[in-house]
């Protein structure tokens, strides 16, 4: 029987003629969000990322998936209990979307950093007043979470001559542009020594709530915490009281809890608070990326070759570096 792929991401007719080529014996399926909730139960391989209510554990009961490839680098949207105790075989994005958020988040910091948002609102009243601004360049900032997205935005940030400072649940293979990439276990230590904090960390049971009141507290009076990776990350009622309080001079964050942030929440009201609608990983090229990344992994599936971004541990929701699977951006064959 030929393998049937499932896709839910937005494709056009070249990216089908892309994979038809790579499987060429393949039953392709172009779901969308409509139609994935129940096409997901007769898919052999599924390639994407389902926004809608899906019943996983009934997708695992029915036996058929073999291999979930999404499109997206955060896993949360699939890796529920019953796909991570199974043996459908997972891999991620990971990578895939870096530069573009790496670039958003840039925007973001230069943005907060030089009072934009200040500037452009004097702008609709037409008001030519001179206020305060911040510096970027020679600050001290701290990534948690050093995968691809991390990764990029230290490069990019070398430009700022900025010290970077790192965690990493597998600190290994540090940039020579990181001074120092630390261990998960000294987060605390991180966030204590930095002006910036910049969370580009995958949402796990670990990670939910990393970021409270105890941790903001430890934050330098006055620094920018920047969220662009899973809005439960942070607890939300603990950032606004830090906001209110005045410790936190700011956030800048693509993600919030709840996600879509109400018309009524606090948040909104701050003036030192920029917030993007989940926009980073948006690029003219982006399914072009996502597409080619797949296509080499259905090779490479087919020649039983180890897929790029391989979940070897489902319950951490990332890709593993130096975990003996190739990552997107590495070299390997096809």
């Amino acid at each position: 029987m030929s393998p049937r792929i499932v896709l839910c991401y937005p494709v056009e007719s070249k990216h089908l003629a892309q994979i038809a080529a790579a499987m060429p014996e393949a039953e392709l399926v172009d779901a969308g969000q409509q139609h994935i909730a129940e096409e997901l139960f007769e898919a052999d391989i599924f390639c994407g990322h389902a926004k809608v209510p899906v019943d996983w554990d009934g997708v695992v009961a029915k036996g058929r998936m073999q291999w979930i490839q999404s499109s997206a680098a955060g896993m949360d949207h699939c890796l529920v209990p019953s796909v991570i105790a199974s043996k459908i075989h997972v891999t991620s994005a990971s990578g895939v979307l870096s530069d573009q958020v790496a670039e958003h988040t840039i925007a973001l910091m230069t943005g907060w950093c030089r009072s934009l948002p200040t500037f452009l609102r004097a702008q609709e009243k037409r008001e030519f007043i001179r206020r305060p601004t911040r510096d970027l360049t020679r600050s001290t900032v701290g990534i948690v979470g050093l995968g691809g997205v991390g990764r990029r935005l230290s490069q990019l940030l070398a430009a700022f001559e900025v010290r970077v400072l790192a965690t990493d649940m597998f600190p290994v293979d540090k940039p020579a542009w990181v001074e120092e990439l630390w261990p998960a276990d000294r987060l605390d230590d991180l966030i204590a020594a930095v002006d910036i904090l910049v969370l580009c960390l995958p949402l796990n049971a670990s990670t939910r709530g990393i970021i409270d009141a105890r941790r903001l507290a430890l934050l330098k009076p006055g620094s920018l915490l920047v969220n662009v990776a899973r809005g439960p990350l942070v607890v939300t009622d603990d950032l606004v009281a830090s906001l209110e309080s005045g410790h936190l001079a700011g956030a800048v964050m693509d993600v919030t809890e709840p996600e879509p942030l109400p018309p009524d929440h606090r948040l909104w009201s701050f003036p030192n608070v920029i917030i993007t609608p989940h926009v980073g990983g948006q690029s003219s090229w982006r399914i072009d990326n996502m597409t080619r990344m797949f296509c080499r992994n259905l090779r490479r599936w087919q020649a039983r070759l180890p897929l790029i971004n391989y979940l070897s541990d489902k319950k951490l929701g990332f890709p593993i570096r130096g975990g003996g699977y190739p990552l997107w951006g590495e070299p390997c064959e096809p």
